[in-house]
């Protein structure tokens, strides 16, 4: 066969190659891409295989966690983290402890996941990255029924009294942008502390998270009583979410998990069994 007639059929199974290669790498471009994600969560990317190692403080407190012992799965917080690794197909949860301030910090982590009350926070989201929220916070003021608290029917009607809160918290960021009382807000280390302050009667009453101030008045304050559930500071509530590395590709899985539990019931049926003891509370008007 002459050169010449070699040519036009080298040129068509070269043309004829390289179409079946295109449809070939087009395929799998359109399999990876369609169900990537859906692959990944097939095959948890978790620190360790099987595993989803949780971190938390130390210690933990009621109602978040109960008996300072997070593997229980008693306490709102423990309790979610059992039903989503359940919702993750995942068998075997491996707690550890870490400082607050230290899980918030940039860099690696060698837990899949922190849950301990952190409000998910533009400044916080630069160096860590979070799941969706699993609880809006409400903030409430705790007080002895015989103080000018008491009597409270609005945030007017406490801007004369002397509130306190914990350092760092969101309830003394409440305290002052909100309430925005006569009286410098006064500021504690610690539960302890506000205790001390309301046995002395240096203070009218104290601003905590809702499922905080349930606890303290049945356990650590029992001579104060909720005296009621404080107005949203903004359209944007604070919300409480699972702290993750920067980047970690787990994130996607476990808010498609926590999508499932709140479409299902179960984070509604946790939050009142957990977080909503003590029959109705009062909201108090803006």
């Amino acid at each position: 066969m002459t050169l010449r007639k070699i040519l036009p059929l080298l040129l068509a199974a070269a043309l004829l190659a390289a179409a079946c290669g295109d449809d070939e790498s087009t395929d799998e471009t359109t399999d990876a891409g369609s169900d990537g994600e859906a692959a990944s969560c097939e095959n948890l990317p978790t620190k360790v295989d099987g595993t989803l190692t949780v971190a938390t403080g130390e210690p933990v407190f009621e109602p978040w966690m109960v008996d300072d012992d997070p593997a229980n799965g008693e306490g709102f917080e423990s309790a979610l983290v059992y039903s989503l690794a359940a919702e993750l197909g995942v068998e075997t949860v491996e707690w550890t402890r870490t400082g607050f301030d230290e899980a918030v910090a940039p860099g690696a982590k060698d837990f899949d996941f922190n849950i301990q009350q952190y409000s998910i926070t533009a400044a916080r989201d630069e160096v860590v990255d979070f799941s969706e929220g699993y609880y809006q916070v409400e903030q409430a003021i705790i007080g002895a029924t015989d103080s000018p608290a008491a009597s409270a029917g609005s945030i007017d009607d406490l801007k004369e009294l002397r509130l306190g809160a914990a350092i760092g918290t969101t309830s003394l960021d409440y305290i002052e942008t909100t309430i925005e009382p006569s009286n410098e807000a006064a500021v504690y280390d610690d539960n302890v502390a506000a205790k001390s302050a309301f046995d002395a009667g240096q203070v009218d009453g104290i601003v905590m998270d809702l499922p905080t101030a349930y606890f303290i008045t049945a356990v650590e304050i029992p001579d104060a009583s909720i005296i009621g559930v404080l107005p949203r500071a903004s359209d944007s509530p604070e919300e409480l979410g699972m702290l993750f590395e920067d980047g970690s590709p787990l994130v996607a899985c476990v808010n498609e998990a926590l999508g499932a539990l709140r479409d299902g019931g179960t984070l509604d049926a946790l939050e009142d069994e957990w977080l909503n003891q003590g029959g109705s509370i009062p909201t108090l008007s803006s």
